[in-house]
């Protein structure tokens, strides 16, 4: 049984998991089994990003929780008390316990009937610490509990690193000023968009159009515009940033320009979208 100040203590964090309990739509008349698809960059990006730890664990027991102690499950999963050793601390503080419990939402079989994780089983979890209580974790979502494998643990590692380096790109939170300015040359030009970050960390995009060739952009994480800039690599972390926070659309605000400026900003910026691709994701956020 579940010692009932672990219990409590653990229910109360998943209440804290934001927008589930009254956003969920009703269950489906017959539950269909979630597969687990293999985590995309940006699916392990929003987990690894918004997570104080990461770690590799065993299970040692999973135990259902009763519905009144699982609102907001979302369709098709059932909640569990769970108990895990920590195989490796993939980020977190030192002195981390070696067994550490937490609430977990795990697909259903393709029945509807809730799916026990069998004992000794592995997976990755991204969670917070509960304050005062070392050995419990709250997930970062109540699904942020990946079955392990060993790329997926070293794909974590690499986007954690890259988010701790001094020279990270920071959180895009909107766009500033677009400016745009014609050559000389019929049809040369260029467009420079002002990104809003997290940590006013300067973050521009620029594109270069030349008579009889084609067009170029590139970003620069600096506060001059790098000449040598290049476009972001897919899968990395400046390309997530941008491919997966960027909007769709430029807002009005960012261009007080001739209604002919702005029809060629509006144009770059969708050459820079397109050029960035789809931000994919096979989790919910």
């Amino acid at each position: 049984m579940i010692c009932n100040s672990t219990r409590h203590i653990l229910i109360l964090a998943a209440l804290s998991w934001p927008a589930l309990s009254a956003a969920q739509p009703p269950r489906p008349a017959t539950p269909v089994a979630v597969a687990a698809p293999q985590p995309s960059y940006a699916d392990l990006a929003d987990l690894a990003l918004a997570a104080p730890t990461a770690a590799h664990v065993r299970l040692r027991r999973a135990i259902p929780l009763r519905p009144e102690e699982s609102a907001g499950v979302a369709a098709g999963h059932s909640r569990f008390y769970m108990e895990a050793e920590v195989v490796a601390l993939i980020r977190g503080a030192p002195g981390t316990p070696a067994l550490v419990k937490y609430l977990a939402d795990v697909p259903n079989q393709a029945d509807g009937r809730a799916q026990r994780p069998p004992r000794r089983s592995e997976y990755l979890v991204f969670a917070r610490p509960v304050p005062g209580r070392a050995d419990e974790l709250q997930l970062v979502t109540p699904t942020a509990q990946l079955p392990f494998a060993a790329g997926t643990a070293d794909l974590a590692r690499s986007i954690i690193r890259d988010a701790l380096a001094p020279d990270a790109p920071a959180a895009i939170s909107g766009i500033g000023r677009a400016f745009h300015v014609p050559g000389v040359l019929q049809g040369a030009s260029e467009t420079q968009f002002f990104l809003l970050t997290s940590t006013n960390q300067p973050i521009s995009l620029t594109v270069l159009r030349a008579p009889g060739e084609q067009p170029r952009w590139s970003v620069s994480t600096s506060e001059f515009v790098d000449a040598g800039a290049t476009q972001p690599v897919r899968d990395t972390l400046l390309w997530y940033r941008l491919a997966c926070f960027l909007p769709e659309q430029l807002p009005r605000s960012s261009m007080s320009e001739t209604p002919e400026h702005a029809a060629a900003i509006n144009a770059d910026y969708r050459l820079i979208r397109q050029g960035l691709g789809q931000c994919n994701r096979t989790r919910s956020r």
